[in-house]
């Protein structure tokens, strides 16, 4: 059997997704396979983070995508204004489907690998031909029977479960990255699969320092940061925003500094603190989890997913949520806080999942038969106590 290759597609819309895309092709390449080019949605808020073009050196495609719209502030999501600009970019989107097409018949890959980019799923749905379609998202939970929402918000449930169900038509297999494990479903290709961290993760040096760090990918949050600081300036703080502003480092005092994402530097920054500040997305919490961080979540304003991913991510004791940035509560919710040693030993067998969920869909090179004869990590099938 020759190698198999792949087409990677990526909603460029916040962090998550891009180093879950450099996790899968660390992943595929270091075991031989191709991967020919990076499709990747465009979003005129952010820029294409430099780590990820290191990381993964093919070409990179970008193309016009649906994206959030937020307030002046750049902090809440605007849901009513984003689907109004989706409806009016419709005709761009006809070109960015034909695009995707187009790339797919140039290099032939046996495998698109989606990571939540929409116009793949309408792509699966009006243009699909024989390339196999893989869908990998934290989001692909949420159409597992066992996974709870919170309460109320009927309206945001219901649209975020059929936008989810958008990226996934014509899907041939979804791993839904999960905090955590839960028992197999009747949609079959649906596979829940431990989170998708990077390898940098797993070889940090975790100590602890006086210091707490946080991550705002949305910049009009640096002013919350700022207004707490001045009420705690004993507390040493380290912030990372993709503010334009910030080019690099802006120390504001002796105790508050902010830097520009940077992967190295915030995974060994993570390493070191002794609690991390975010907005809700569910790499960053993750990571924090698997560190022993605890975190303070505090969910984008209109962001539904992160309302979701703070709750879950209790569940799973990562940390506590909040509205605001009252970091005073992490600050005491601290010497109380304990790190699960069952998702840490969960996630260490997310590899084994990956590729053999791959592998179910799309034979993989024979070179794989022995490693997939392994036992699985993920075997746990109890959903862990809301308790903490």
């Amino acid at each position: 059997m020759e190698s198999r290759s792949f087409i990677f597609a990526v909603q460029g819309e916040g962090r998550g997704h891009l180093t879950q895309a450099i996790s899968v092709y660390e992943m595929l390449v270091s075991r031989g396979f191709k991967v020919h080019a990076i499709l990747v949605g465009s979003s005129q808020r952010r820029e294409l983070p430099e780590f990820f073009k290191r990381k993964i050196p093919v070409p990179i495609i970008p193309f016009q995508s649906p994206n959030f719209i937020t307030d002046p502030g750049n902090k809440s999501i605007r849901l009513g204004a984003t689907l109004w600009k989706t409806l009016k970019g419709f005709r761009k989107y006809g070109r960015s489907l034909r695009l995707i097409r187009d790339t797919l018949h140039q290099y032939k890959p046996d495998a698109l690998i989606n990571f939540y980019e929409p116009l793949v799923g309408w792509y699966g749905r009006w243009y699909k031909e024989e390339t196999r379609i893989i869908g990998i998202a934290h989001q692909y939970v949420y159409l597992h029977p066992g996974f709870e929402f919170p309460e109320g918000r009927r309206m945001d449930r219901m649209i975020i479960r059929n936008y989810t169900r958008l990226t996934a038509m014509g899907a041939d297999a979804l791993l839904a990255l999960s905090f955590y494990p839960l028992p197999p479903c009747a949609d079959k290709r649906i596979k829940v699969l431990p989170p998708l961290l990077r390898k940098e993760v797993f070889e940090q040096d975790i100590h602890r320092q006086p210091f707490l760090l946080a991550y705002v990918l949305n910049a009009g949050y640096m002013q919350d940061i700022i207004n707490w600081h001045k009420a705690h300036p004993e507390t040493e703080l380290h912030c990372f925003t993709d503010s334009k502003a910030v080019k690099g480092k802006w120390r504001y005092d002796d105790t508050l500094c902010f830097h520009s994402l940077d992967d190295k530097k915030f995974l060994t920054m993570m390493a070191s603190c002794r609690g991390l500040v975010c907005t809700a997305g569910f790499e960053s919490v993750c990571e924090a989890l698997y560190l022993g961080k605890p975190a303070l979540m505090i969910p984008v304003g209109g962001h539904f997913e992160q309302f979701c991913n703070a709750r879950d991510a209790v569940k799973a004791g990562a940390g506590i949520y909040d509205t605001g940035f009252r970091i005073d509560r992490l600050l005491d919710f601290i010497p109380h806080y304990t790190p699960s040693e069952p998702y840490r030993r969960w996630i260490k067998g997310v590899e084994y999942d990956v590729l053999s969920a791959i592998d179910r869909v799309l034979p993989l090179a024979p070179q794989l038969n022995v490693m997939l004869t392994l036992p699985s990590f993920s075997s746990l099938s109890s959903t862990p106590s809301s308790s903490n």
